[in-house]
């Protein structure tokens, strides 16, 4: 059974030392997930990659079928979700890599978000939005190999595809926001809806709009992306290889007392 899925850009299972097992196609109550998800192997455990905006890229994210990935990755077997986030900074600078610790959502509305549309009534504990237990071992992996990473910050999730204006990147700092991306939400409040473990690991790209005198564009995004796959790729084998077998964190239990 995998040990660790992870949701992101294409090429995680292309990296050294991770053996391709095969491909699955999960049908799901929801439609259909980004694409077919690929089982790989490192050192005797597996894990479940897929690429949120599809191998061509070709989904925009206010488009990504949130509730089918997530699903499918609970088909898979997996209890562990890594989500890869390109993301603007709003005072951490390009380049740095970052395990945020807080969420704002403005995405409500726009996207399908819960699997609790009714009849059932479930309010999930959203207080710590990312798996503390899950960041923890990242960020241990993080130090045994020498990768500097920034630990904790809030990340405010937009709905898109459209990029911020300078108004609202401010407007954001001052509710104490350090990033802005758009695919956080809702796929963390999913993954802990399906009682999974979620934990992001976000690269800044770019400024946010406003922050420099300067136009932003995709380019800057996708070759800060590609500098730094490496150090994620090296992150994802860490973890795959130290995570122990069993959960300690509240994630498993979190529909307890969740249901009215």
């Amino acid at each position: 059974m995998p040990s660790l899925g992870v949701i992101g850009g294409s090429g995680l299972y292309e990296m050294e030392g991770l053996r391709l097992v095969g491909k699955e196609e999960v049908r799901t109550p929801y439609g259909e997930p980004s694409g077919p998800y690929t089982i790989a192997e490192a050192q005797g455990r597996q894990m479940v990659f897929l690429p949120r905006h599809g191998q061509e890229h070709s989904i925009p994210p206010h488009k990504v079928n949130y509730r089918a990935n997530v699903w499918g990755m609970r088909e898979l077997g997996v209890e562990r979700i890594v989500g890869v986030n390109a993301v603007g900074g709003l005072g951490i600078e390009p380049g740095t890599l970052v395990l945020p610790e807080q969420v704002i959502d403005l995405t409500l509305g726009g996207r399908a978000g819960t699997f609790y549309d009714g009849p059932d009534v479930v309010h999930i504990d959203f207080t710590e939005p990312f798996c503390p237990e899950l960041r923890e071992f990242l960020a241990q992996v993080a130090e045994a190999q020498g990768l500097r990473i920034h630990l904790g910050g809030t990340y405010v999730c937009t709905q898109g595809p459209r990029l911020e204006s300078g108004a609202e990147i401010q407007a954001f700092r001052r509710l104490g926001a350090h990033l802005v991306g758009m695919t956080a939400m809702p796929e963390a409040a999913l993954a802990r809806e399906l009682q999974l473990c979620y934990v992001s690991v976000c690269v800044v790209t770019n400024w946010a709009a406003g922050i420099k005198k300067k136009r932003l564009s995709t380019t800057e995004v996708l070759q800060m992306m590609r500098q730094r796959s490496r150090d994620i790729q090296g992150l994802v084998l860490g973890l795959l290889a130290h995570l122990p077998g069993k959960r300690g964190c509240g994630c498993q239990e979190a529909l307890r007392d969740a249901r009215l």
